[in-house]
């Protein structure tokens, strides 16, 4: 019997920080305790005026709530509550309105604009660009194998191409980042039915018409529709020879999606084509209005403008948006154990209920991948040397943390590319009363893929934008804000 190769080595970027925090943080909790001490150096009566707010500082910051600081917490509150007494969390289309923005997406899909450019077979592909970040962002329709049916072999070749073609994009500093994503929804038996009705014959027996038709009636509610879309994010201000204007930016991303989709064939996957813009709208039209995700997939006059909902509206929890009502989650933590090359089957399953699994890659350059780990190792030994001196006992995760570092750095230095790797997972529901049951199998799917979760409080709609091969990076919306 052969041995079951498994994989790990994910490592949450730490930082030189202390107790939890970063190292922004370290350094303030350290520069308020000094001040706190001289000020009572030099006058003990300062402590009653100074301490409880040291006091209170000390406890927003130290004080975590499933990892996260109050701090945080806080000012995620104090910005939601902002942003909802201002009208920010809702979202109604413009019906018959003179305005330039009257039909434009909700929330961070705004600054989007639909493109349609050709490649160099004639073929018209879609690009979804980012008018304020100036992005593009193209996407590769694929057919993944299933690793349940091929070899175990074949299966460990795959996974290790994967893990070089993500390596090569540290050599390609105009690729941001790559999102694939997996979206399942119960079939709604439009493609079913649209194909055997042009199939079937006129002249067909009457029994074996009711059959057939009693056959697609019920086919719906045992098949699922699976689509997988590989989104690469390209930036034209980071070319080394300077890409100033749009023609000449699309052209090199077109030369880029022929390389990359070229090589995504050794890992495990058939690259079916580029996305046309009209299928990125009926993406975008389905996930926004499920109940007629159908009518969607059958429209071929769909515009960016027609995508949208013609209402929207984010609470803290969810969000609701035409017909369907959505929860998003972002990955909390990656499995602490070697796992198999299948472990996220389960989470990626087709479902009761619509969903979309996105796992972002956002490549560090090779230029930079060094520096970075070399910090990253050089901080955790300064944990290590700081344990020593304060004379705390080395825990299991402690010792685990330093040998990834060190790993991952001669990993690095032997031609392993570095990347940075977070998930998105967004549910949706046409009814609100199934909002819980869809939930819960969401939560036990990732539970069962050794995958830990956290709700997007407070960032409902950006988690639900996420999942939309649109190229929305939330990490990149951090920065902005």
């Amino acid at each position: 019997m052969t041995e079951i190769r498994t994989y790990g080595g994910w490592r949450r970027r730490r930082g030189l920080g202390l107790i939890g925090l970063g190292t922004t943080g370290t350094f303030v909790a350290l520069g308020s305790i000094t001040a706190l001490v001289l000020a009572v150096s030099i006058d003990p009566r300062a402590a009653i005026y100074t301490g409880p707010p040291a006091a209170l500082a000390g406890a927003l910051v130290l004080i975590r709530v499933s990892g996260v600081p109050i701090a945080h917490i806080m000012v995620r509150r104090i910005r939601w509550s902002y942003g909802k007494a201002h009208g920010h969390t809702n979202y109604r289309a413009g019906v018959i309105v003179a305005h330039p923005r009257a039909f434009q997406l909700p929330g961070v899909l705004a600054t989007t604009r639909l493109l349609s450019a050709e490649d160099g077979f004639g073929r018209q592909y879609g690009i979804v660009w980012d008018r304020r970040a100036g992005l593009f962002t193209a996407t590769l329709t694929v057919s993944p194998a299933s690793t349940w049916l091929a070899e175990r072999s074949d299966a460990d070749a795959w996974v290790a191409n994967w893990g070089g073609w993500l390596a090569s994009l540290g050599h390609m500093p105009t690729i941001r980042w790559v999102t694939v994503t997996i979206d399942t929804a119960p079939e709604s038996g439009s493609a079913l039915s649209d194909t055997i009705g042009q199939a079937l014959s006129p002249a067909a027996p009457e029994a074996a018409v009711q059959l057939i038709n009693q056959l697609v009636s019920t086919a719906p509610r045992t098949a699922a529709q699976v689509n997988t879309h590989v989104s690469v994010t390209f930036d034209p201000s980071r070319s080394p020879g300077g890409l100033d204007d749009m023609p000449t930016a699309i052209a090199e991303l077109g030369r880029a999606l022929d390389g990359l989709a070229s090589s995504l064939s050794a890992c495990g996957v058939t690259v079916t084509g580029r996305a046309t813009a009209t299928e990125l709208a009926r993406v975008v039209r389905g996930a926004f209005d499920p109940a007629a995700r159908g009518d969607a997939t059958r429209s071929d006059d769909l515009n960016w403008a027609d995508a949208g909902p013609v209402g929207a509206q984010e609470h803290a929890d969810h969000y609701e948006h035409d017909s369907g009502t959505s929860v998003s989650w972002a990955w909390h933590e990656a499995p602490r154990q070697n796992v198999p090359a299948d472990v996220l089957s389960r989470l990626v399953a087709p479902g009761p209920f619509p969903k979309r699994v996105s796992v972002q890659y956002r490549p560090l350059p090779a230029t930079e991948a060094n520096r970075v780990l070399e910090e990253e190792v050089n901080a955790a030994a300064f944990r290590e040397h700081y344990r020593r001196r304060t004379g705390r006992d080395e825990t299991a995760r402690d010792a685990y943390d330093q040998a990834r570092a060190r790993q991952a750095a001669a990993e690095e230095a032997t031609g392993a590319g570095v990347t940075l790797v977070t998930m998105y997972v967004t549910t949706t529901v046409t009814d609100s009363s199934d909002l819980p049951r869809a939930v819960a199998a969401t939560e036990a799917a990732a539970e069962a893929s050794r995958i830990r979760l956290r709700r997007l409080w407070g960032s409902q709609s950006a988690g639900f934008a996420t999942t939309l091969p649109c190229g929305v990076c939330p990490a990149e919306l951090t920065r902005r804000s």
